[in-house]
């Protein structure tokens, strides 16, 4: 793997990477395979067989299952020993939401409870704050929720209306507002709660349940997650000690936002876990449902849809540890040279780019795979009585959770811009390099190396990239913010090259390794590969067509053609081949 210190986030753009630097899933060492298999032992066990109770909302069932994730370790897994964690490492924190990820409702539940639950004391608590916390957060003692969203602040955080005012005496600050969409409200012993002291200077304070003035709205009828507690919270006049304050007045943005970059890797994690599961039932099911005297699943038209399910969830679980292995080297590099008060949420700043990507292609993999689950399943899907139904259910808030899929796709074009403008990542030089290669005879050389051709297509996909991205600049300048459509382009763009290029990596080192299923994991790249060409291609010419016009536009154009080819493949062979095993395992099959 990379050197931490060469590691930099949104680099992937402009750098080549190895599989030698590249970490995947089969390089997980035995303690991980274990923490994998007690995750996968606890949802087989305490969570699958009770999920219609959770949905219900049996009383007290929740928090007992939080408080048994608790006994074994799940909850605090990467909290500090200090604190009553076990101290583990980013990537086997990313496992474990990974493997969790198919408890539905559950899943919900824990992952707020430890990460936007618990996190931000940990990492903007004072030493007091942590003492009386995390050790409880860590236990499951005590359960944690995160207040934000508003009636009228969604998307715009910022434009909170609650309000804090310190009392008279200096002692307490006293809360007045509202908060809606509080995932755990109806169990949680402590939540983090923004407001703005004075109107004006947005800040995290520390309330706990019980307070004179926090009431609780009823429980929200929900499209899906149905086990999961959503209440809104109001403030009336509610007093919390001054010593509740958490971090910095009027620093609250700070806590919110990087927060938020490490919820929006594990929300990918969850959701690659919950594909892995669908993926499971619809295998499964299509081996043994018969229409004229015949498998469905001997049918090619059911098999593309299966292949494709593994297709975009090794797309996604690729992505997703490359991405947290680069955290977990940044981290320990940050906290090595001891310059940075908190290591991790540094190191997660470093890769928002990516976590923003992640969160996107992680949701949108789930969402197609429980629909095509629920299409194997055909009128048997639409019923209760089977669990793509809930599936399928379940998935659709995850394009809305920890940011919009729209936000977080022009989040990423936002931060590559910003810190180009603040010179953190060249991105200008490139993209003026790929501006003269256009104005250059094309190289028709070959390279017969293995991967050369794959990893060629890779590196036209980034020039699309930066010769859009660098146009678009140089066109539009300041104005580019407000041209959402076109930054949206370039974001898909980007996010199928970031996951073209991890799938490759990870493919190319099984094969290197000899892995018992690098061949078919050679089938998944180039068929993804196949399949992203076109699409970039289409959001290429969108973005140049938005903004270019005559020769410019005409140049621009063939440049798109010209980087977004790929070699025939024949991908319905490829995808019976990758169905083929997934019958044979019956489910996911990697």
């Amino acid at each position: 793997m990379e050197a931490a210190n060469m590691i930099q986030g949104g680099g992937f753009l402009i750098n080549t990477a190895t599989p030698e630097q590249t970490f995947t899933p089969e390089d997980f060492v035995e303690e991980q395979i274990m923490v994998r298999d007690m995750c996968h032992d606890f949802l087989e066990k305490e969570v699958h067989p009770h999920l219609l109770e959770i949905d219900l909302q049996q009383p007290g069932l929740m928090p007992t299952l939080l408080e048994k994730a608790g006994e074994l370790g799940l909850l605090g897994a990467a909290f500090p020993e200090e604190y009553g964690g076990l101290g583990k490492d980013f990537v086997t924190a990313t496992l474990i939401n990974e493997c969790l990820g198919g408890g539905h409702s559950f899943s919900v539940a824990m992952a707020a409870h430890n990460g936007i639950g618990s996190l931000p004391i940990l990492y903007f608590g004072t030493q007091e704050q942590k003492n009386k916390y995390i050790p409880k957060l860590a236990t499951g003692e005590m359960k944690g929720a995160y207040a934000l969203t508003e009636p009228g602040s969604g998307s715009d955080a910022l434009g909170a209306r609650t309000t804090a005012t310190l009392s008279q005496d200096g002692q307490r600050y006293i809360l007045n507002g509202q908060k809606i969409w509080i995932t755990n409200a109806g169990f949680a012993d402590v939540f983090t709660v923004f407001a703005k002291i004075d109107g004006t200077q947005f800040t995290a304070f520390i309330v706990e349940r019980g307070t004179p003035g926090l009431t609780f709205g009823e429980e929200e009828h929900k499209m899906g997650i149905k086990g999961s507690s959503t209440r809104q919270l109001f403030f009336e006049n509610c007093e919390i000690p001054k010593d509740n304050l958490l971090g910095e007045i009027g620093k609250g943005h700070i806590i919110a936002f990087n927060i938020l970059n490490i919820g929006r890797l594990k929300l990918c994690a969850a959701t690659t876990g919950a594909a892995k599961l669908a993926t499971k039932i619809s295998v499964e099911y299509a081996l043994t449902r018969e229409q004229f005297k015949t498998p469905i699943a001997k049918f090619g038209a059911i098999q593309h849809k299966l292949a494709e399910m593994t297709i975009r969830t090794f797309a996604s679980e690729s992505a997703l540890y490359r991405t947290a292995a680069w955290i977990d080297q940044k981290e320990k590099s940050l906290a090595a040279d001891g310059k940075h008060d908190n290591a991790l949420l540094g190191a997660a700043e470093e890769f928002a780019i990516e976590c923003a990507m992640l969160k996107v292609l992680g949701s949108e993999c789930i969402d197609y795979v429980v629909d095509e689950g629920v299409q194997i399943h055909g009128g048997n899907g639409f019923s209760d009585e089977y669990n793509i139904s809930r599936g399928y259910r379940d998935s659709r808030i995850n394009r809305i959770f920890e940011g919009t899929n729209e936000i977080n796709r022009l989040l990423t074009l936002d931060a590559y811009l910003k810190r180009a403008m603040k010179g953190r990542i060249n991105i200008m030089g490139p993209a003026m390099a790929v501006q003269k290669e256009l104005m250059s005879i094309p190289d028709f050389s070959t390279d017969d190396t293995p991967f050369a051709a794959e990893q060629k297509v890779i590196a036209n996909f980034k020039k699309a990239i930066l010769m859009c991205a660098g146009a678009a600049a140089q066109k539009l300048m300041m104005q580019l913010e407000y041209e959402q459509e076109i930054l949206m382009n370039l974001a898909d763009m980007a996010i199928d090259t970031f996951q073209a290029e991890s799938i490759l990596l990870r493919a190319m080192k099984m094969k290197t390794a000899g892995h018992e299923n690098a061949d078919l994991a050679i089938d998944v790249a180039r068929t993804f590969l196949y399949d992203a060409a076109d699409r970039i291609n289409v959001a290429g010419k969108n973005a140049v067509n938005s903004f270019a016009e005559g020769d410019e536009q005409r140049m621009m154009l063939l440049g798109v053609k010209r980087f977004t080819k790929a070699d025939s493949f024949n991908t319905k062979n490829a995808r019976r081949r990758i169905a083929a095993k997934m019958l044979e395992k019956k489910g996911y099959c990697f």
